[in-house]
């Protein structure tokens, strides 16, 4: 600590800013109490909604909805197998992709919107409870999604998944405000573990239950339902930590307050102001493309050209889940002494080997495939958790849920840009192995848009103070 600061406080331009919030700290002095247990209390809180929502992510979305909802809109499509939303005829196959689709496009429109409106008012946990048990309850309603009810659950899922968009730029935009500058990485990573790990541990339950339905006295369905809905339930149950903990920052008057889509339009127009934030955006997009694509794709790869059974595939999900959370804390270690830039480049780095090791894999050998999803693992939770807290020092005070709004953009809105070049890759070769290595351009273009970007100056030119190592 330099002298002359309160413990938990930065200063720039001549005063307190807001990495812990000066109301904060104001009142923590007030009420006698030690500032920094208060931080730490709060950031203990904060860990907690990751593992309220990643079950979500692992159960729902990655093994259990996308299979279920296929098969139910199976059951109700026509002899040649359409179903007609709205009168509109699609392929059942592709019913939920296109809902996943449809829940991005609802995100992007909202999470700006929203983002405005914490910043302005300073009252980011009601939006955050909001967009939180509105997830939960749509994800706990998958419950009643039998027989032929395929417009339920494609509804369900695009409120559960826009609602959880825009619950995580929420919860993303606190990293600055509960965390001074040196402490970011940690925390961060400390986030992403606590998700992975309740997965992972959620997952086990879920496999438990799933395989052996017919011990419970289970169908297969009742059991994918089940499991559906206690996502939803565990989602809304440790939710109720960080809201507890959370505390809303007064709003500083801001002559860019403006309501609806002309706060949209200020806050494009205040981040082209800052170029070096929109490089670290554009690179951000590109890998992060990538590693989307990568975690999205590879139960492709593994069924379709290793010839791995679905328990296989299973495993290693599992398998990335858990080690994800080594990486993420590893990650966050290294990043305290090299800096969070050069761990996040080594990361890339990281991810371009595992992709090359990856299409040498010989078909029909699970344990090679176990050690590519170790290899993911062990990357995955740090290059995100990372990145999050390298972009946290790049946002103007007092900006956080504007400019994180940008970030999952970067992150929801241009998804579609790693699927689109496995796709065409396979369509143009024929092989999944040439897919697979596809995406390597993602993570060697990140990679060198990333080096480019001066990140110093860029913390200052947000106004931001610039840690020792970073």
């Amino acid at each position: 600590m330099r002298p002359g600061r309160a413990p938990g406080t930065v200063r720039v331009h001549g005063k307190s800013e807001g990495t812990v919030g000066t109301d904060t700290l104001r009142t923590a002095t007030a009420d006698g109490a030690d500032p920094a247990a208060e931080r730490r209390r709060e950031q203990r809180g904060w860990y907690f909604y990751d593992w309220a929502c990643s079950v979500y992510s692992t159960s729902v979305l990655t093994v259990f909805l996308g299979p279920y909802l296929t098969s139910v809109a199976e059951s109700a499509a026509d002899a040649d197998g359409y179903v007609h939303p709205l009168g509109i005829p699609v392929r059942a196959g592709s019913f939920f992709a296109y809902s996943v689709s449809l829940s991005v496009i609802l995100a992007v429109l909202v999470m700006p919107l929203v983002g405005a409106a914490a910043d302005r008012s300073g009252r980011k946990k009601p939006l955050l409870a909001a967009a939180a048990y509105t997830g939960a309850a749509a994800t706990t309603g998958m419950f009643f999604l039998d027989g032929d009810r395929y417009l339920l659950g494609g509804l369900l899922l695009v409120v559960a998944n826009a609602a959880q968009s825009v619950a995580m730029m929420l919860y993303n935009s606190y990293l600055p405000q509960i965390a001074p500058p040196e402490e970011r990485d940690a925390v961060s990573s400390r986030g992403w573990a606590f998700g992975y790990a309740a997965g992972a541990l959620v997952l086990v339950v879920n496999l438990i239950l799933y395989t052996g339905h017919d011990s419970f006295g289970l169908s297969e369905s009742a059991a994918v339902r089940i499991c559906l809905a206690s996502a939803g339930l565990w989602w809304g149950a440790f939710a109720l930590i960080p809201l507890r903990r959370l505390r809303d920052r007064r709003a500083a008057a801001r002559e860019s307050a403006l309501p609806g889509f002309r706060q949209l339009a200020a806050t494009v127009r205040d981040m082209r102001r800052r170029p070096l934030t929109l490089a670290f955006l554009l690179a951000y997009l590109v890998y992060n493309d990538g590693i989307q694509t990568v975690i999205s794709q590879a139960s492709v790869y593994g069924s379709e050209e290793l010839e791995l059974g679905q328990s296989t595939l299973i495993v290693a999900v599992l398998l990335v889940q858990v080690l994800a959370v080594a990486g993420a804390l590893a990650l966050g270690r290294l990043a305290r002494r090299y800096g969070a830039k050069r761990t996040i480049l080594g990361s890339l780095v990281a991810w371009t080997v595992t992709l090359a090791a990856g299409y040498f894999l010989p078909a029909g050998a699970p344990a090679w495939f176990f050690v590519l999803a170790a290899g993911i693992g062990l990357v995955l939770g740090g290059s995100q958790a990372l990145s999050r807290s390298l972009f946290s020092h790049l946002v103007p005070p007092g900006k956080e849920a504007e400019y994180f709004s940008a970030y999952e953009l970067s992150d929801r809105g241009m998804s579609w840009l790693g699927p689109l070049l496995f796709g065409l890759t396979y369509q143009l070769t024929g092989s999944y192995r040439d897919a697979i290595i596809s995406l390597v351009v993602f993570f060697v273009l990140g990679f060198v848009l990333l080096a480019r970007v001066p990140v110093r100056r860029a913390i200052g030119d947000a106004g931001n103070p610039v840690p020792e190592r970073i």
